[in-house]
């Protein structure tokens, strides 16, 4: 005859077949899903086109200190009446290319400068997009093994209050048993009946949401591999990780971008006070026949100078912009300022959260092997008659709750391992493989 422990490995084995998760041959890695969402999530894609295009609004600003040139033309005809001479019909045909060429131009030096800031900014949007990738993917993938573990424990543990309710029918039956201990078993075989179809919902949902981030249908995530043995997290000093983030994490490099680019824009309305100069040429051509007052014929011109441009007085115009762009720099330092303490905020709250998690995994797995030692007493118990059926029952339950919450808390403690390192600005696809190292293969 089998031990109590031995059925319910049985009931768990069994339970797992049913769920599908014991044949991985055709599970997917998380290293695997990670690479098909980077090429079809639509908002990461969205984030690196946007990325892509700022290295063209750069070069456009670029074409401020570079030579320009407009070629303009024109022809008409034209007719004079004139009292003595009588009509005149005339043509005229011109045309001309002008050139330019900056010599000194101290704001368009600021706009190219704040243009190429620009790309640092769109570079960081892109980082921050594909931190936010990974942690999408993660999140999704564990979602599903949880979903899976709960469907599973939920159906072991309908298994087991199957067998209890058989055995109180039994011993009903035989006399050694009130009615009492039959119905307790039917409400809580009940009960799982409801669980199982909320928790095989919920496993579709989470199916679904991780199917249309990868762009595949029908992926199954693959378990961690047994025995369980999560990471150490390193470096263990939370202010290391704050340092990190401060000087690394893409809200404050976007926000100390912001700042350098105001403090540009300083120089830029400072500049407005400063003469320009350019090289100017051109060269042109004009060709007449019967005019009135112009001789008929072909004339041309050509030039090629210097030209100073230097306002005078712009009625307070410029000195009121410069005044306006300092008060923007404040703004943006203090936004600066603002980002840092939030990042700093975060990657704690991120650190002692996965801290905290590794601490509640060890004290589920005691809880965990307490809860297998106090099922079987109980079993024991109440085979001999010290014990009635709802302790079985809540001994069960308690077990399978405990497993179900152990499996959840490894899961969480690997996410937020990931999402401690977003915190920090430096979860890259590295991080994603050394977690893919821990599932099953």
């Amino acid at each position: 005859m089998l031990s109590p422990r031995h059925r319910l490995l049985l009931i768990a084995g069994a339970a797992a077949l049913a769920l599908g998760l014991l044949p991985i041959a055709r599970a997917q890695s998380l290293l695997e899903l990670y690479d098909a969402a980077h090429g079809f999530d639509a908002t990461y894609l969205a984030a690196r086109a946007l990325t892509d295009s700022a290295q063209y609004r750069v070069e456009q600003v670029e074409a401020l200190n570079r030579p320009s040139a407009v070629a303009t033309a024109s022809i008409g005809n034209s007719r004079t009446d004139l009292p003595v001479l009588g009509s005149n019909n005339g043509a005229s045909r011109q045309a001309a290319v002008n050139g330019r060429y900056p010599l000194f131009n101290r704001a368009n030096s600021a706009s190219i400068a704040q243009a190429r800031k620009s790309l640092e900014t769109a570079q960081a949007d892109l980082d921050s997009a594909e931190q936010d990738l990974i942690l999408r993917v993660a999140q999704a993938y564990f979602d599903v093994l949880a979903a899976q573990d709960t469907l599973g424990t939920t159906r072991a543990s309908k298994a087991a209050i199957t067998e209890q309710l058989a055995s109180a029918k039994r011993n009903f039956e035989v006399g050694t048993a009130t009615i009492t201990d039959t119905r307790e078993a039917q409400a809580r075989f009940d009960l799982a009946s409801a669980q199982e179809i909320a928790a095989d919902n919920d496993l579709r949902t989470r199916r679904i949401a991780l199917d249309q981030l990868v762009g595949r249908a029908g992926v199954t995530p693959r378990p961690l591999r047994t025995p369980v043995v999560l990471p150490d997290t390193a470096p263990a000093n939370p202010d290391e990780w704050v340092a990190s983030a401060d000087a690394q994490h893409p809200t404050v490099l976007r926000a100390r971008v912001g700042l350098e680019v105001a403090q540009l824009e300083t120089t830029k309305a400072r500049a407005a006070q400063l003469p320009t100069v350019d090289a100017v040429a051109s060269i042109g051509g004009a060709y007449s026949r019967g005019a009135a007052v112009a001789l008929p014929g072909t004339t041309s011109s050509a030039s090629l100078g210097v030209q100073l441009n230097w306002p005078l007085y712009t009625g307070g115009a410029v000195q009121n912009r410069i005044k306006e762009t300092l008060v923007l720099e404040d703004k943006s330092r203090y936004e600066l300022e603002a980002a840092r303490r939030g990042v700093a905020q975060g990657t704690r709250v991120a650190f002692y959260g996965v801290q905290s998690g590794v601490a509640q995994v060890k004290a589920l797995e005691a809880a965990e092997a307490s809860s297998k030692l106090a099922l079987e007493a109980t079993q024991l118990g109440y085979k001999v008659g010290v014990r009635v059926n709802l302790d079985v029952l809540n001994a069960q339950t308690q077990l399978f709750q405990t497993r179900r919450d152990l499996d959840k808390a490894r899961y969480d403690v690997l996410v937020g391992d990931l999402r401690l390192r977003q915190a920090a600005g430096r979860v890259t696809p590295d991080d994603v493989a050394a977690t893919d190292r821990l599932l099953a293969k």
